[in-house]
């Protein structure tokens, strides 16, 4: 065999692994999914039920994001004069706003609230209860202000559970009780209009976690 082709196969072969990885490393590949048992993680049980309906708040939250999920929201950002948007499109905040909400935590509401009572926490010109809950800047502080505060540590992984929150720079998801090979778990999130999978192994591949709460 010429030097040529040994150097053409070497060529394609290493084009296609890079192909290969880049398909992986964003997801368009699915990642293999492990629960916590195979981790003998023991799932995180909160003691609270805010809407009574006899699943409690993390199981909830959780279920609840997987629900709307489900729904393949396109993305898109919009202002809704019904707050929460009602039609088939959605960005990242949506995810936390309709997971909690139907767990009993009306974001809007809630978020309203603290702008009014911490209003130098966060330093809004004209507040629009409509939009406010729906802007990760401000999710950073209500967060903050309301909710347990975790580790941002991914490897400590018995310390991720499923409906916990997850906060970066720009972004927001739900943290899933589904994990990769090495127990961090997959964000239940909504990014871009190119995402093809709602919930992804994302975490270890950032460098912008600056938060992770747990509501109750």
């Amino acid at each position: 065999m010429s030097k040529f082709k040994i150097t053409l196969i070497i060529g394609i072969t290493i084009l296609l692994t890079v192909f290969i990885y880049l398909l992986y490393r964003f997801n368009i590949i699915p990642h293999a999914k492990y629960s916590n048992e195979y981790f003998n993680i023991e799932t995180y049980i909160s003691t609270k039920d805010q809407d009574n309906d006899g699943t409690d708040d993390a199981t909830d939250i959780l279920e609840n994001a997987k629900n709307y999920i489900a729904t393949k929201p396109k993305y898109k950002s919009k202002y809704y004069e019904t707050g929460y948007p009602n039609d088939s499109y959605g960005v990242c905040t949506d995810v936390v706003a309709f997971a909690l909400l139907n767990a009993g935590y009306d974001l809007k509401e809630l978020v309203n609230i603290d702008i009014l009572e911490h209003p130098f926490d966060y330093d809004i010109e004209t507040i629009d209860k409509n939009i406010d809950f729906r802007r990760v800047r401000n999710l950073k502080v209500y967060f903050k202000n309301n909710a347990i505060s975790l580790t941002t540590d991914i490897k400590k992984i018995e310390e991720w559970q499923g409906g916990d929150i997850v906060i970066f720079k720009s972004h927001i998801g739900i943290v899933s009780d589904n994990r990769n090979k090495d127990g961090i778990p997959f964000v239940i999130h909504h990014a871009n209009i190119w995402q093809l999978h709602y919930e992804e192994d994302i975490l270890p591949y950032r460098n912008d976690i600056i938060g992770h709460y747990r509501v109750s």
